[in-house]
């Protein structure tokens, strides 16, 4: 199971320098990815729990890779609806060749019904966006012309990784899963627990793999790094349970209680050599 940490880029402590550094340490730390979270406007609702400055995660993917070497970097988890689906196409595709096949691409609906509004995006057609998108973006990157809004257009270049960079989906909802199942390579669960993925999510993404008529998606899930005791034991469940990944977060969840990076960084390496 591979083990990756959840770079911070928002809120007091987001700085390049910063992020640069959580980077850097995943790196010499021996994980094996880092991932970024996103959020386009952040509205009052987004605030209370991603306050401002909030980079964004594209921008600064393509920044870490060039600071980075070996990691994959990644988002979790990119809201598929708030951007134009061959512009994601194009610039995934980008990330993936400028970092010489490193991108995993994490995508969900997000759930800020303020921040939809401030995109002008419908929020009630989140999931059917979604999978539209999904269509868009995988045609993007393995055909040289794809149609879409009455065009034919030139999507090149494409992603180094064939057939294409990891496509990791969230949601626990119905549709979550369905669509996981329909264009996942992997399902990435946040805050979810081993007992709940064993009985609920687990036998419900096999029924919708078997409905898609396609093979189970990996798991990939997300998890907070409250203890390291705590963390250690999900990990081996996680494990058990067949997890080809595992994203550890140290956000607490509130703004107030975030440490400084070299705090959560020690929790961190605490982790990583006690596996």
């Amino acid at each position: 199971m591979k083990l990756g940490v959840n770079i911070l880029n928002f809120g007091a402590h987001a700085t390049p320098e910063a992020l640069a550094g959580w980077a850097r340490f995943a790196e010499e730390a021996g994980f094996d990815f880092a991932m970024i979270s996103d959020h386009v406007a952040v509205t009052p609702d987004v605030a209370e729990q991603y306050p401002a400055p909030f980079y964004d995660p594209f921008t600064a993917l393509a920044w870490l890779a060039a600071k980075t070497e070996r990691i994959a970097l990644g988002t979790t988890v990119a809201v598929l609806p708030y951007r134009h689906p061959l512009q994601l196409a194009r610039v995934t595709a980008n990330l993936d060749r400028l970092s010489g096949g490193r991108l995993i691409f994490g995508v969900g609906v997000g759930w800020a019904r303020r921040e939809y509004a401030a995109l002008d995006v419908p929020y009630e057609r989140r999931g059917a966006l979604a999978d539209e998108y999904l269509d868009v973006i995988l045609r993007s990157w393995t055909q040289d012309a794809v149609s879409y809004g009455g065009e034919t257009i030139d999507p090149r270049p494409h992603p180094v990784q064939r057939p294409h960079p990891p496509l990791w989906i969230g949601g626990q909802a119905p549709g979550a899963l369905r669509r996981v199942a329909r264009f996942g390579d992997a399902w990435h669960p946040i805050n979810v627990t081993p007992e709940r993925l064993r009985t609920e999510g687990l036998p419900a993404l096999r029924r919708a793999a078997d409905e898609a008529g396609r093979p189970v998606p990996a798991l990939a899930p997300r998890i907070r790094l409250d203890g390291v005791d705590e963390a250690l034991r999900q990990a081996e469940e996680f494990a058990a349970l067949g997890a080809t990944h595992l994203l550890l977060d140290t956000y607490p969840g509130t703004p107030g209680r975030a440490a400084p990076p070299e705090d959560d960084q020690r929790k961190l390496a605490t982790f990583r050599e006690a596996l």
